[in-house]
């Protein structure tokens, strides 16, 4: 690899790993939110800049570790309390219905305090390889998960943030069931 091109490489990756790194203090933060729809309308914001930070690795031609097994970065970090603070803010909002695959239409449900934990530790595994000095394992491992799996979770959770918002500010007539539009308007103080 020529030097400029790893110059761009490394630059890139630390972009991202900003981004992710971001993404982990807000998710904690947030967690920690005392006002429902502020938790919201920053959980929104958040979740739409991680998935700017996998739209821009999806871009990417594909990355190639320089190991063929992962190397250790130590333990996943512990996120159940941050799950359970994030449960506890969303309330009956946190269970939410959405289509996996456009091209293979079925309604599944999740939970947004799974989901945005499940991300959380998918771009903190790949920031662990990143601090440690293995930027190609970075870039590939945080390509390769939002490909797999965090990019759907997080276009469902932010789909779904966005549809508390929707129907808290804009009264909306979908038939939903209507203690989970009055939960919504509840915690967005509308």
């Amino acid at each position: 690899m020529t030097d400029h091109i790893q110059s761009e490489t490394e630059d890139f990756a630390q972009q991202i790993a900003d981004q992710v790194e971001s993404f982990l203090v807000a998710l904690q933060a947030i967690s920690r939110e005392q006002e429902g729809g502020r938790a919201i309308s920053l959980l929104l914001l958040e979740v739409s800049q991680v998935l700017l930070a996998g739209a821009r690795l999806g871009a990417q031609a594909d990355f190639t570790p320089e190991q063929e097994y992962q190397p250790d970065v130590g333990p996943d970090p512990d996120l159940d309390r941050m799950r359970e603070r994030l449960g506890g803010i969303l309330g009956p909002v946190d269970v939410y219905a959405f289509n996996f695959d456009p091209y293979d239409p079925q309604l599944e449900t999740s939970r947004l305090s799974d989901d945005l934990t499940s991300i959380a530790s998918e771009v903190a595994n790949g920031l662990r390889h990143y601090r440690a000095g293995n930027v190609a394992e970075a870039l590939w491992w945080w390509q390769f998960s939002y490909v797999s799996s965090w990019g759907n979770s997080a276009s469902a959770a932010l789909r779904a943030l966005q549809s508390i918002v929707t129907h808290s500010r804009l009264d909306s007539l979908v038939d939903l069931d209507a203690d989970r539009v009055a939960v919504a308007e509840e915690i967005l103080g509308h």
